[in-house]
């Protein structure tokens, strides 16, 4: 009960402080493009799954569209997974072992990143030790039927509308299944394969909404996986990808945790608890593994793997951690070192403010500029109507960009309905979620009493587009030298007016180019 106290008193502690943070830095650009979603909710998104999109939309309804209002869920969903850990750990091993994870969890530097920034990572997890712990309440029970299969279904269903990687939890129950004499049995038996039912009307609603845009998924995974262009053997990639653990994971909790997964490997095959943990960690990072050897996996895609990982490491380090003072204070500065590392990616700036200058981009630059980039391109835009006499949309050169404007514009003006604040340049191919909302470049059914224009023809009866003649601003980061043909071509003129810069502690943070483009005319069909 007092390791129970203590760990309450962390997590409570630790979110009080993410939830008093929230507000004091930008939107990351995922962030901002998945508060596009909640406007627009739909079953399922070019890349992912609605889940993302619903809990922002709960939570902005409840505290307003700002930094606050979007990540409020995040910071709670930590501490869900925390506590969740805490107490499969203590069920598995003993407290000590579960206070130990819980600990070297949270001075992960990816999950307090995770913890903060509201993407699809903090809930996908959740969901997934969720899942972990209630299958592992199967397991106690067996051979007698629990109401934990149908909850397992349920739980890993909505880690799966989050995000997709969440269906290999499928794959390391039926792993375990089969690997465990005793449980085999499940096979025989209707819980599993209730469980199997219900995750499958989980997958409904992004499947139909897939199979309505010709598996626009499906291809979006397969370039970023890197298979679209062929599967070769590329080792560097992969050093890549391990390299990126050290970084994100931070260095010494990485090494510990290899360490004791690689030494557990071959004992956790007789001892059903280590085999269980491996299982629900080993085939997500193996899969994102193999496809290193192609292109590097971005280090949060395998996330799933390490809360089971952790919880070996910690049973595998428990005993030397008790007999020798030197590895205890290793831990200790392992833990300390991902603390530091944690505190730096959330805010680089606490370097910067005591002289300290950094040359490279860090994860934090993502949340900085954007509010005022946007605030002194609507200020442009305000001042160039007044002198023109004219109104004029916006476009942007990336999603990224597109959707921090989108947010942080205090005028969201619509152009119709579903159409974002800030458009993508005009292209054929399908590239994200911006491809599936209305567009600057698209024809509408003419509305009533409006004349046909004489000097124009269309190919789709009675179709208009209804930016005909129209200007824009268009806004690109300013590295870039060229401006896209096809903004060249549906404009009659298009010339920079102005560049908009922002800078902290001297540096630049954002630069973006504005170009006028006059006179809107439709690209050939």
């Amino acid at each position: 009960m007092k390791i129970e106290r203590a760990v309450w008193l962390f997590v409570l502690t630790i979110t009080g402080l993410r939830l008093a943070l929230l507000g004091t830095t930008d939107l990351q650009f995922d962030e901002a493009h998945y508060w596009m979603w909640s406007q627009r909710l739909a079953p399922a998104y070019f890349s992912k799954g609605p889940g993302v999109a619903f809990a922002i939309r709960a939570s902005t309804m409840i505290f307003g569209s700002n930094e606050f209002g979007v990540r409020f869920f995040s910071p709670l969903l930590g501490a869900g997974t925390s506590l969740l850990l805490f107490y499969l750990g203590r069920r598995m091993f003993n407290a000590s072992a579960a206070l130990g994870a819980v600990i070297g969890l949270n001075a992960t530097p990816i999950f307090n990143l995770g913890a903060f920034l509201m993407t699809i990572d903090p809930l996908s997890l959740f969901f997934w030790v969720a899942a972990m712990f209630s299958f592992w309440c199967v397991v106690e029970r067996s051979p007698k039927f629990s109401w934990h299969w149908p909850l397992t279904g349920v739980l890993i269903g909505l880690g799966f509308l989050c995000k997709y990687t969440n269906v290999f939890e499928l794959l390391s129950i039926i792993v375990v299944l089969a690997l465990i004499p005793k449980l085999r049995v499940e096979f025989r038996r209707p819980g599993f394969y209730l469980m199997l039912l219900i995750f499958a009307a989980f997958c409904v609603p992004p499947v139909r909404w897939n199979q309505e845009r010709a598996w626009a998924t499906v291809a979006h995974l397969k370039s970023r996986g890197g298979v679209n262009q062929g599967v070769g053997f590329h080792p560097l990639e992969f050093l890549s990808f391990i390299g990126e653990h050290f970084l994100v994971y931070s260095p010494l909790l990485f090494l510990g945790l290899a360490v004791a997964v690689i030494a557990l490997w071959k004992r956790s095959q007789q001892q059903p608890r280590r085999l269980f943990l491996m299982w629900f960690g080993l085939p997500v990072f193996a899969f994102y593994a193999l496809l290193s050897l192609n292109k590097a996996a971005a280090p949060n895609w395998d996330a799933l793997a390490f809360p089971s990982f952790a919880l070996l490491a910690v049973a595998f380090w428990q005993p030397h951690l008790q007999a020798k003072r030197i590895w205890r204070s290793l831990a200790g500065c392992a833990l300390g070192l991902g603390l530091i590392m944690s505190m730096l990616a959330l805010d680089s700036d606490m370097l910067r403010s005591v002289g300290i200058e950094i040359k490279r981009r860090d994860p934090s630059d993502g949340m900085r500029g954007w509010k005022s980039a946007t605030l002194a391109l609507e200020n442009f835009r305000i001042q160039f109507e007044r002198e023109t006499q004219e109104k004029f949309f916006l476009i942007a050169d990336e999603r990224d960009r597109a959707s921090e404007i989108a947010f942080y514009l205090h005028d969201k003006r619509s152009e119709g309905p579903g159409h974002p604040p800030c458009y993508l340049v005009e292209s054929q191919d399908v590239v994200n979620q911006f491809s599936f909302w209305p567009r600057y470049d698209e024809f509408v059914e003419r509305p009533p009493g409006t004349p046909n224009p004489e000097d124009q023809s269309y190919t789709e009866e009675g179709g208009i587009n209804l930016f005909t003649g129209r200007s824009a601003l268009y806004i690109q980061d300013a590295g870039r030298k060229r401006i896209p043909h096809n903004l060249q071509a549906g404009f009659s003129w298009v010339d920079r007016v102005a560049r908009i810069e922002v800078r902290r502690f001297g540096r630049l943070v954002r630069a973006w180019d504005v170009y006028l483009c006059l006179h809107y005319r439709t690209l050939p069909l």
